[in-house]
Formats: C-alpha cells, sequence, structure tokens
C-alpha cells in the first residue's frame, strides 16, 4: 500500500476485541465522522494497532491484550464496529497488514461523534462470539 500522510491520529483510549467459533475477530472501537475509505489495520504484532480510516483519520489502538496478539497476527479481515455509547452507528471489514514497525505522522488527538442504529449486545450476538478482550489502558 502506498505511503499515505494523516492529518490527525485520534488515540482510542478503551476499545474491545472479540472473537466468534470461526476465529474472525471484530474491534469495537468509538464511532468517528464520516465514512471510511480503503480502511486497513497495520499491526505491529507487539501492543499496537492503526486503523487507516481514510487519508484524513487514523485511530491508534494500544495497549493490545497479550493473548489477543496471536490471534489478530493471523487474521487477514477484521470487522471494525463503531459505536455511539452502545448503538453501532456503522460496521465494516478490514484487511491487517502485519508491520514491524507503526509510524505515526500527524498530531494526535481524541474525538468522537454519531449517532442511531442496533445496540453493541446485538452484533457481539449475531458475531457469534466465543471469547472478547477488554484492552487499552484499565477502566
Amino acid at each position: 500500500m502506498e505511503t499515505q500522510y494523516y492529518t490527525l491520529i485520534e488515540k482510542q483510549d478503551f476499545y474491545e476485541i472479540i472473537e466468534n467459533k470461526y476465529g474472525e475477530l471484530a474491534i469495537f472501537i468509538d464511532a468517528r465522522e464520516g465514512s471510511p475509505v480503503a480502511p486497513v489495520l497495520e499491526f505491529d504484532g507487539k501492543k499496537t494497532a492503526l486503523l487507516k480510516r481514510d487519508e484524513r483519520l487514523a485511530v491508534r489502538l494500544d495497549n493490545i491484550d497479550e493473548e489477543t496478539k496471536g490471534p489478530l497476527a493471523e487474521a487477514e479481515f477484521v470487522l471494525i464496529v463503531e459505536l455511539q455509547g452502545k448503538m453501532v452507528e456503522r460496521t465494516y471489514g478490514v484487511p491487517v497488514e502485519n508491520v514491524e514497525e507503526i509510524v505515526f505522522e500527524g498530531r494526535q488527538t481524541r474525538a468522537d461523534e454519531i449517532v442511531k442504529a442496533k445496540s453493541k449486545e446485538d452484533v457481539i450476538k449475531s458475531f457469534g462470539a466465543v471469547r472478547s478482550w477488554i484492552s487499552g489502558g484499565k477502566k
């Protein structure tokens, strides 16, 4: 993938990664404004992932749970679920790229907005989650 430069990198303080019985992963994050364009998730195989949502915005996921590293490194795609509170704003599939190191370019910030859809529990149930990891900072 060509090098992209971001004007904003939003740090996602709390997020959840779940796995269903087929080994598929879904990552629940806060909703961002606008629809993603050609999103991709870069994973360094350690503790950090970067969701490149579009040419303007990337979402940084720090402190990935130790047990999650293997399944995430092996995943070809993950489901991203953007939430406004407990309501789902949008879902989309994202290819996973394993990288040596994640390079953060741009200004780091924090922001969330949006509205409406079905609940987080509905998506977890229909996704068929068998495992779930809470990652990020301590609540």
